[in-house]
């Protein structure tokens, strides 16, 4: 009997998360437009609701808490959210299969919750939303850095796809002393940051939050450690004494 490899490889933390996203989409899309508006704007993170406008805005107080998390599953329209669930299954699928279901949900909900705090840093008073999972998703970037060369220079690529966990992992320190990993975070910083002149526009929704990828990503690239569970990264069992 022969063994088939999957076509597709997606573990079920990335599959659940695409399948919210998408569900919350159409959801939204099958309200009136005032509703849609309104839920639109309740779920959305708005720098404006820290700076005394909360009560007036869509879902009060109460989405000054919630919509640190709830920005993530909202999506400007089908190509914002087509655009997303790409880099999701190709970033957080590797990502999920190394540190498992649950360390991957909290990861990127961390991340996308770097990354609102970081724009908010930046538009302390600003009342435009801020919607998507691209700040959760560049997290999954990030971390995804910390074992990617690794593979590459171990002759491993292919463990990528087939067991991430047995790629050996570099310390921050090492990984920000990879000239590749530091090229690949240059460039995805250099591209967001083009939104800063005028460029970054999605389509017609609007412009790209590019500190909330930014934020996003360090969170990935710091804090991955803290969630890698790799068995090859654990130490040595101490010997048994008789």
């Amino acid at each position: 009997m022969s063994n088939r490899e999957p076509i597709f490889n997606v573990p079920g933390g990335v599959l659940a998360t695409l399948a919210i996203l998408v569900a919350v989409h159409i959801l939204l899309l099958s309200l009136p437009p005032e509703k849609h508006e309104w839920w639109v704007l309740a779920l959305a993170f708005i720098p404006a609701r820290y700076a005394g406008f909360a009560s007036q805005l869509p879902g009060g107080e109460t989405s000054a808490v919630t919509s640190f998390v709830t920005h993530m599953a909202v999506h400007a329209d089908w190509v914002h959210l087509g655009f997303n669930a790409a880099w999701l299954l190709a970033f957080g699928s590797v990502l999920c299969a190394r540190i498992g279901n649950l360390r991957f949900f909290a990861f990127s909900i961390l991340g996308g919750i770097t990354g609102a705090v970081l724009f908010w840093a930046f538009n302390p008073a600003l009342v435009a939303p801020v919607i998507g999972a691209s700040g959760a998703i560049s997290a999954m970037m990030g971390g995804v850095m910390r074992f990617l060369f690794s593979a590459i220079d171990h002759g491993e690529g292919y463990l990528l796809r087939e067991n991430p966990r047995a790629i050996p992992s570099t310390s921050l320190m090492q990984t920000l002393k990879d000239r590749r990993a530091l090229l690949v975070s240059l460039v995805f910083f250099a591209v967001n940051l083009l939104a800063i002149i005028g460029f970054g526009k999605f389509g017609a929704t609007g412009a790209i939050a590019w500190e909330a990828h930014i934020g996003g990503y360090l969170f990935g690239l710091c804090a991955f450690g803290a969630f890698d569970i790799a068995t090859q990264n654990d130490p040595p069992p101490a010997p048994q004494l008789d």
